[in-house]
């Protein structure tokens, strides 16, 4: 299926709809998923569910979004992004609309965790994907503009939907939020168009790309910081609950947390002229594993909100250079396989992070040990990628060359 629009070049106004329509998807995408934690507790009451089962809610999203996104990598390499994307509009609005009605808990499993993530997982890796093909000159800005979608949704979907829940409750949230959503994908899909054969460049094994050392490291890093992540995407909302601080002001803590990861991203394009990519992705991912020391020791909602913005402004910065380091180590061909398979590694991280977290919360009753678990485990993320080297980055990229010549 080809759905460009005229003639298609890179760097051309056409590139820049590209931007927008993965900005778009970003903020959609992300904006609604990383919303769950002011919800987990008004279900967790009215299901009289532990938290362990309800956060689990997350992990079943994260893990069909990020697990499905090395399929929907594959079918918009083959059919273009367009039709991707649209049924990642119904799939996402229905599955929200009909997580509105549930009457057990399971069920939200199926609508919330199955239908949001499969909407997810159409619309968020198409879009990104597609914008490194657009763009030859200035790659780095415009991934980096793509990717502070994610961050504005986190930034403002959250306090959002806390202020929906309080003025009409859990359920009539989910339901405006799917009418909504699936308005703006709509959009999105509209302005979603394959780009233009990349020039000149050897078509990259899959199965050999995923085997290299240098994949492997960046895959097991990515698994690791990002179950700390998730740790405090679901719980540190509700940790300031124990507070004595509102619903919103919780809720303002993912909004912070989005906001510098905006920072973070925008400042992308300033840091990358002065400083490698390898090294910004590892200084961030350190930054990140660090930063759950504030949380650990936090006494007020004062040290909470450092925390959210420290994590938030390493987290900018990662995920912006994610496709970035993809695309240095392997190419553009392929390149939405390529991150559909990365993808599965947050997939992981996602069913390991919450429940995880969730039985640390349950048998303790304190948000402290699930914070030290972050801890540990984002430090370990970053011991991970510690000993990847520039040079490693151009041999394995050189080599993945040489072997699909001689294939």
């Amino acid at each position: 299926m080809n759905d460009r629009i005229g003639t298609a070049e890179t760097d051309s106004p056409q590139a820049w709809l590209a931007v927008a329509a993965a900005f778009l998807g970003g903020f959609v995408v992300f904006g609604v998923i990383y919303s769950f934690g002011v919800f987990i507790e008004p279900i967790a009451a009215e299901f009289q569910a532990s938290h362990a089962a309800t956060s689990a809610l997350f992990s079943v999203t994260g893990l069909t979004f990020y697990v499905f996104g090395s399929l929907t990598g594959l079918l918009c390499d083959r059919l273009g992004p367009r039709i991707v994307v649209s049924a990642g509009v119904c799939l996402l609005g229905a599955g929200l609309t009909a997580s509105a009605f549930i009457g057990q808990i399971w069920a939200g499993y199926l609508t919330y965790g199955i239908g949001v993530g499969l909407g997810a997982a159409c619309t968020y890796v198409p879009t990104l994907a597609m914008v490194g093909g657009w763009f030859t000159r200035r790659r780095n800005t415009a991934l980096g503009i793509a990717a502070t979608g994610t961050g504005c949704g986190m930034l403002m979907v959250p306090p959002l939907a806390a202020a929906l829940i309080g003025q009409f409750g859990w359920r009539q949230a989910n339901l405006i939020l799917g009418i909504g959503c699936a308005l703006l994908l709509a959009i999105c899909a509209i302005a979603t168009q394959r780009p233009p054969p990349a020039p000149s460049l050897t078509s990259q094994p899959l199965g050999r790309v995923v085997r290299s050392s240098a994949f492997v490291m960046l895959y097991v890093s990515w698994i690791l910081a990002t179950t700390a992540l998730f740790v405090a995407f679901v719980f540190l909302p509700v940790s300031a609950l124990d507070l004595g601080v509102g619903q919103v002001a919780a809720a303002a803590l993912i909004s912070a947390l989005g906001g510098m990861s905006v920072v973070g991203r925008v400042g992308l394009g300033f840091l990358s002229s002065r400083v490698s990519a390898l090294r910004l992705f590892k200084a961030a991912t350190f930054v990140m594993g660090a930063s759950y020391v504030l949380w650990l020791t936090a006494t007020s909602y004062g040290w909470l909100l450092a925390f959210a913005a420290v994590l938030g402004l390493g987290y900018g910065v990662r995920i912006a250079l994610m496709p970035v380091i993809l695309i240095e180590l392997f190419g553009l061909r392929n390149l939405g396989a390529i991150l559909g398979v990365f993808f599965t590694a947050t997939g992981a991280a996602a069913l390991l992070g919450p429940p995880l977290a969730g039985f640390i919360v349950d048998r303790t009753d304190s948000y402290r040990w699930a914070a030290a678990l972050a801890l540990a485990v984002g430090l370990l993320g970053f011991a991970a990628v510690l000993r990847l080297k520039a040079d490693r980055v151009s041999s394995s990229r050189q080599s993945l060359e040489q072997s699909g010549r001689c294939g």
